[in-house]
């Protein structure tokens, strides 16, 4: 089944290949900006879509038939794995998540049970298999999972956070029982993309999407040795795409995390970005989201900007630096797909 989808220009650019067009695809866009999706949002909670292999499988699909983006990514949530490992999670309309049981000591992760995937998650596989199936044969869908780094931030601070104190006081204070829950994480992280990729994924994106708050030291010492080994986990199967926000002052030691893909924020000149993580991965980026929510005119600059930067070098895939805004208007998400296969990949980089 994956001989497939070796020709497809998302593959290809992740394999950092020459492809005709640009490929582009775009996080959340399956999401709150669509008719389609808040009907669906208005009659059944947040956990009971995810959970429902049908609704699921039509969110994806109808989400990448509508924009007509290079790839499809299922439509799920990283908590997903926190409420398998017993914590409880609690999503509700217009707050961010809810963790019910938080780590605050040593014992919290020791009582932590150990997870199987294919057991615990069977519905996201199950809901990958029938999404892959549902998909165009040449559309590659891509699965996730969260970082250990961002799993462990929710499950301290009990949710969001603007400072994360406590997740740095007990990496820093608790750094035995810091070291036990990261391995912890990165033992179910590599099981949950592992399991994904024989469902039938084509790629995975690994999102560390709180990893800004901390400094280049912290990164290096508390969370780069854990997201290594992730990663390497999971490499070789399937292509591992490494998000994180927040990561221009770490760039160089992001990248050597690994991944055949280094996924990087608006906050980051992608040029500069490219050639501190190398040329020899694949960069994908990195749209401020909320320029979609502006005037095409605006879309356009951005988006010649950013082709640009790539100079047309093989392994750029299109994104934005995070997901797709509610309030974006679908037009200028198919208009932004449009432009990105009709300019990019140019080898002249507009100059």
């Amino acid at each position: 089944m994956q001989d497939i989808f070796r020709n497809s220009v998302f593959l290809k650019a992740c394999r950092r290949e020459p492809t005709e067009v640009t490929p582009v695809w775009l996080m959340r866009q399956a999401g709150r900006y669509m008719k389609e999706y808040r009907a669906l949002r208005d009659k059944t909670p947040f956990i009971e879509l995810c959970r429902n292999k049908d609704l699921v499988t039509e969110i994806t699909v109808k989400a990448q038939e509508k924009i007509k983006a290079d790839a499809a990514i299922i439509f799920s949530d990283i908590l997903l794995v926190v409420e398998a490992l017993g914590l409880g999670v609690e999503y509700g309309r217009g707050e961010g998540p809810l963790i019910r049981k938080v780590i605050r000591a040593p014992k919290d992760v020791e009582r932590l049970r150990e997870v199987d995937p294919k057991e615990s998650l069977s519905y996201v596989l199950d809901a990958v298999r029938q999404t892959r199936a549902s998909l165009s044969p040449r559309v590659p869908l891509i699965g996730f999972a969260g970082a250990p780094f961002t799993l462990s931030s929710y499950m301290i601070e009990g949710g969001a956070s603007k400072d994360f104190k406590r997740t740095k006081n007990f990496m820093i204070r608790q750094g035995g029982s810091w070291a036990k829950l990261m391995r912890k994480l990165v033992r179910v992280t590599i099981s949950y993309l592992r399991a994904q990729i024989e469902a039938g994924a084509q790629a995975v994106q690994l999102f560390d999407s709180w990893v800004g708050c901390l400094t280049a030291e912290e990164y290096e010492t508390y969370v780069l040795p854990y997201s290594r080994e992730a990663i390497k986990g999971a490499a070789g199967r399937a292509p591992v795409i490494h998000f994180g926000t927040g990561t221009a002052r770490f760039l160089e030691a992001f990248g050597s995390a690994g991944g055949e893909v280094v996924s990087v924020d608006h906050r980051a000149a992608l040029g500069e970005a490219w050639k501190k993580i190398g040329y020899s991965k694949a960069i994908q980026g990195n749209l401020d989201p909320r320029v979609l929510c502006g005037p095409l005119s605006g879309v356009r600059s951005h988006v010649k900007r950013i082709l640009k930067e790539a100079g047309g070098r093989p392994g750029h895939i299109f994104n934005l630096g995070h997901g797709v805004l509610p309030e974006t208007p679908v037009q200028n998400v198919i208009a932004l797909v449009e432009m990105v296969h009709e300019w990019g990949g140019r080898q002249d980089g507009f100059r």
